[in-house]
């Protein structure tokens, strides 16, 4: 990962950002700063693939296949890929 000094925030990122930041509000009048709405992120992702590492041993491939998002996703029993990048 490179480290940047500077985000670039494109329409579709802010977006993205807005939407985030609805998930992580305490209510309709709360308007989380940028950082905790990241750092929400980053935890829910590590979360996410953590649990399907953990799920592939106990379900079958199929049915985990049904949680695969954009980022992260079970390919058959082999591994868990990430496909963002």
């Amino acid at each position: 990962m490179s480290r940047r000094t500077s985000l670039k925030i494109t329409e579709e990122r802010e977006r993205q950002l807005e939407r985030a930041s609805e998930i992580v509000a305490s209510g309709p009048n709360d308007d989380p700063p940028m950082s905790v709405v990241f750092d929400a992120a980053l935890a829910h992702l590590i979360q996410s693939e953590q649990n399907i590492q953990e799920a592939r041993d106990e379900m079958n491939p199929a049915t985990i296949q049904q949680f695969n998002t954009e980022v992260i996703g079970l390919r058959y029993r082999t591994s868990v890929e990430n496909r963002w990048r």
